[in-house]
Parts: structure tokens; sequence; C-alpha cells
């Protein structure tokens, strides 16, 4: 079905016949219509529920042309940094300016400023000084209440109150942005706005706020580290849509008040979010300059849920998608595969299908609706509760009926699966129908580390259980006379990793032959359990003392280890293994690091 994308001009206004826009979106984006990106979600929702919805894109910050382009709306703007905080966007995890933007026309940095949300928000209000700014996407919701933030090295307020806004969305955003949309078409003053779950706001006295929980203020947490421990807990422990309260949170003279999230979404409502019209494309505009890089990978993608109960401490899914499982029915996905399959450009391969984490979809836990996730116990860790039940037999169902749609020739997986959930018998089927038919060769899984206190520190699955995952996997393909590999990622320098740690992750790699591409150094992430970690060097839910590597050097070293197998890394590797005592390995890992055909790199286990 063809469809129009949103007006961008005043000539698309015009062509429409609109004098004004009812909400203008502006994004750190390209503008990508398409149902992975959060600014296309937000504004095809808001566009289903009646108002007339436009979008600035990646407008030039240092000029007031772009923000006037559009003129006034008649209720507010909307404010996103991207589907990426700008600051990871525009730096690398060594802190040195990104040259590409996978995001951006081209593919070329430079085109979002850093703390994108608050330099935009700060522009409007200049040149719109009445009209209501509403903050929304990651970087909002990693950031709205006093945060430490890795890349100026310091505890900065919630970013509300830098961005001089009126009202913060955290989580998803959807329900939270069509209550305050219309509320204010009903006349309602952005002031006057409360109670709106999945969202904060700054007030000057909280005396009819009810049923809270006070967390240290900015001042506190500002200045002793414990206490900052103590604001992230209560934070954390409260992130729940059915059993959080209000939490609040004193500024100097000011309260900034999170509301409880927003309710999880149900299957009807996802699958309306999901087949609204979206074109699937990047705007024409961009087509003489590249088009959007970052936009192919998910082009012939279907997003089948939402949210993660893994928990992981270094992943910030958890703080803004929440651990409650949210899927959409099988029929909604099989209609958008029938889309995706009608389109021109349809080449016959359907990218993945998945969420946060791919063998996610359909879990459910009888307590989540009544009660909400538990408080004092995970669903993943150690191991899997009882009380998880994981869609596996609906999801090989979908992936069949899929198959069965003209011109689908290939349906890959390729979000990240917990192979952790994949060692049960119960997934025995699942992992036999997704090695036959849905794996392009390579499967991507995260063991994350070898050393078990470290896993532990990340709240990760233990050693044996990866191992475990490794042999039934062989077994598998071997079985379905297959030869597919792993795609293995492993983070560096993460909180309670010492250099010997990356030491005998380095040893456990070159034993097995596995030279990892896939390297991420740890960079901590506003309102993750991990960058609370790293602030203060102790475990904000055990009170453990912890080494932190932060020295430029320790990070470099941590990370050369573990690419052995790269030239560039010789002079960093010896420095490692001299700190160590262990230069008498150094000609090991040399002869470890052979050079192989690229895709055996990744599989583990595999002497040769």
């Amino acid at each position: 079905m063809d469809t129009e994308f949103l007006p961008i001009s005043g000539e698309d206004l015009r062509r429409r016949g609109w004098q004004a826009c009812d909400i203008i979106l502006i994004t750190g984006d390209a503008y990508v219509d398409h149902p992975s990106y959060g600014a296309a979600i937000i504004s095809r929702v808001l566009e289903n529920a009646g108002f007339k919805v436009g979008i600035i894109a990646q407008p030039d910050w240092r000029r007031a042309d772009d923000f006037l382009t559009l003129g006034r709306p008649r209720l507010f703007f909307g404010i996103t940094a991207g589907n990426l905080d700008s600051m990871l966007s525009n730096y690398t995890s060594m802190k040195k300016p990104r040259r590409k933007d996978e995001y951006s026309p081209g593919g070329v940095g430079s085109r979002r400023p850093n703390r994108a949300t608050i330099v935009y928000a700060n522009r409007v209000r200049e040149l719109f000084p009445d009209t209501p700014i509403v903050l929304g996407g990651i970087e909002a919701s990693l950031r709205r209440l006093a945060h430490y933030c890795w890349w100026g090295d310091e505890v900065r307020r919630s970013l509300l109150a830098d961005a001089k806004a009126d009202i913060l969305v955290y989580g998803m955003g959807e329900k939270a942005t069509v209550e305050i949309a219309a509320r204010l078409r009903q006349g309602e003053d952005i002031k006057d706005l409360t109670g709106i779950r999945g969202t904060v706001i700054i007030r000057n006295t909280i005396d009819t706020v009810q049923d809270y929980i006070s967390i240290p203020s900015f001042e506190d947490v500002k200045a002793d580290k414990q206490k900052f421990n103590e604001a992230f807990r209560l934070t954390y422990l409260e992130s729940d849509p059915v059993r959080g309260k209000t939490i609040i949170q004193k500024h100097a003279n000011r309260f900034a008040i999170q509301y409880p999230p927003s309710e999880p979404l149900t299957t009807e409502e996802m699958d309306r979010i999901y087949e609204l019209p979206y074109t699937r494309a990047w705007h024409p505009v961009y087509n003489s300059q590249g088009g959007i890089p970052g936009f192919e990978t998910v082009r012939f993608s279907i997003i089948s849920h939402r949210g993660c109960a893994g928990e992981c401490n270094f992943c910030s899914l958890f703080a803004h998608q929440g651990r409650i499982i949210q899927s959409r029915s099988k029929d909604s996905i099989l209609r958008e595969a029938r889309l995706v399959a009608s389109r021109k450009d349809f080449k016959g391969t359907i990218t993945d299908l998945g969420g946060p984490t791919a063998n996610l979809y359909g879990a459910d836990c009888h307590r989540w609706k009544s009660e909400g996730a538990c408080r004092d116990k995970q669903c993943m860790m150690p191991r899997q509760c009882r009380n998880l039940k994981v869609g596996y037999d609906e999801s090989v169902t979908i992936w069949n009926e899929m198959m069965k749609i003209p011109k689908v020739k290939h349906l890959f997986i390729a979000s990240g699966l917990r192979y952790d959930l994949l060692i049960e018998k119960s997934a025995g089927s699942y992992l036999e129908a997704l090695c036959r038919n849905h794996v392009s060769g390579q499967l991507k899984v995260a063991p994350e580390h070898a050393v078990d206190k470290v896993l532990k520190i990340m709240n990760k699955s233990d050693l044996k259980t990866y191992e475990a995952f490794v042999k039934k996997f062989n077994e598998t393909n071997r079985s379905l006379s297959k030869r597919q590999y792993l795609v293995n990622y492993f983070i560096t320098a993460h909180p309670g990793t010492k250099l010997d740690d990356a030491f005998q992750l380095a040893l456990y790699l070159a034993k097995h032959r596995i030279q990892p591409e896939q390297i991420q150094d740890f960079i901590p992430l506003p309102m993750t359990v991990s960058g609370c970690m790293y602030y203060t060097e102790t475990h904000p839910m055990t009170g453990e003392k912890l080494y932190v590597p932060k020295s430029l050097r320790d990070r470099q070293m941590q990370r050369a280890l573990l690419q052995y197998g790269q030239r560039k890394n010789k002079k960093m590797i010896h420095a490692a293994l001299k700190q160590l005592g262990r230069l008498d390995l150094e000609d090991y890992f040399r002869c470890r690091s052979r050079p192989q055909a690229p895709h055996r790199t990744y599989s583990p286990h595999r002497e040769s």
C-alpha cells in the first residue's frame, strides 16, 4: 500500500492544505519512516490519533532556519536525539569523535550536536518561548533523573532541567505522548499535566503528590557516591508498571517527579502500532546523498516483540523498554511479512524477525499482569524461573507460515538470542528449526566473558552454560549436516574486570582459536547497573567494592589481549603481558593468530 511521508517543509503543508501542524517532532536521526525508528512510530501513532504531525530531521542547530521551516505547532514540539544517545552516536568507546553516523545521510558524521536533546530544546525555547516542549527517546529516557555522564565524567541533573522543557516521556512512549496531546487539545495547560504514567515533570512543590518514594537529591548524589547508589537502587526497584511508585528527587529548591512507567501494551495495541501506514523507506530528499546506511540492516526486518527479562547489568533495555515482554499476534506479524514481500524492492529475504532478544517472543509469566515483575527475583538468573513461559511453538509456527508467503525465500533470525534458554530440553525443537532454516551461516550470541566472577557482576550466565549451548548448537548442526558458526560478542573493561581477567579470557579465546571481530569496550550508560558500578566502584545492589578499569591504558590493554590476532595490537599485548609477568606466552598468542577463513574465526571449540 502506498502512503505519504509526513510533512517536512512549508511546501508539504500547503500541498496537504494545512495551515499549521498540531505537533512537530524534531529528531537527531534522518527521517526514515519505518517502525524500527522511534520518531516514525510516535509520529504515526499521533497521526492515527487524529493529530497533524510534521517532522524536522537533523536540524542545523547553529542556525534558526531549520527550526522555523514548519512554523509554530498548535500543541507542542516533541524532541528526541534519535535512536541512540547522541554522545554514544558521536564518540567511540575511547572518547574519540566518530567519523560515521549510520543514521545520517551517506553515513556522514557530525550531523547532530552533543547532548542533542538539550541543544534542540534550548533552540526551540529561544525561537518559540511560549510553545510547550515534550522530550522523548532513549537519550531522555536514560537521563530522566540525576545521572552519571561518562563523557563528561560528572553527575548531571535531570535532562528535563537542562533542556528547560515542560515534560519528559520515558520508555517507548506511545501512550504517554498521545495522552499529552489529547489533554492539550482539550485545552489543558502544559503546566497542569500531572499524573501521566511514563512521564517526568519538575515542580516547585509536591503537596498534591501521593504514594511516592523520595530518593537522595541531585546535590546529595553529586557529592556522595553512596547516596548515588541508594538513589539508583530505589529507582531500579520501582521501575515496574504494576507495582512501581512515583519517584521524587529534589533538585535545589525544585522537585523532579517521575510517575510510574506506562502500562505494557496489549497484543492488540502492539498489532495496531506496527501495522500503521509506514512508507518503510527513507525520505526521498536523501536519495542524492547516498541514503541512510543504518536503514539497510532493518529495511526488510520485522519487530515481533518488546522488552527483555534478561536484566544484563550493562544493558539499557531494562530502563527503557522494561522487563515485561509485549508480543504481537501471529496474524499481525504474518500480515506485515506479506506487506514486506509485496514491495518492489524486496529480493526474497526477511533479514530478521525479533526484538531485543529473539527467543523471548511470546514469553509470559502469570504474575506480570496482576503483580508485575518480581521485586526480589529475576526471570532468568541464576537460571530460568519456572514461571517464565517462552513461546517457542508459536515462533516456529510463524516461521513455517512465513516461508509459505509468495516471494519469501529466506527468513533469518538476526536478533541476539539468550543461549542460556536454548540449553533447556523445551528448546530442542526451536533450536533445530532455527538451525535448519533460519541461520544465515552465523548465529549471534553474547557470552561477554569467560571468567565466572566477571560474568556474575555482569549478571550473565556462567561459562559452563555457554559451553553447554555451544555443544548443543554443534550437535544440532551435525544432525542437520550443516556447517554453521557462532558470532560471539565480548565486553572488555567492564567493572570488576582486572587485567588478569582479560588475560584469562584471551587464553580461552586463543585456545579455541576464536579471533573476535565484535569487541565492545564497556561504556557506562546512564541508568544501568554497570554504569552505576563504574562511577561508584561499588555494586549498588550488594554493596560489594569493585575494581574498575578507568585509565585509557588499562582499557587498551584489555582490548588488545582479546584481539590478539591483530598486528596493530602487538605493542600493547607486550605491555600487558609484561605487567602480568607472562611474557613467556607472547609466542603462544602469536602462534594462535594464524590467518583463517573469516567466518571460521567465530567458530568456538574448533581446533585446526
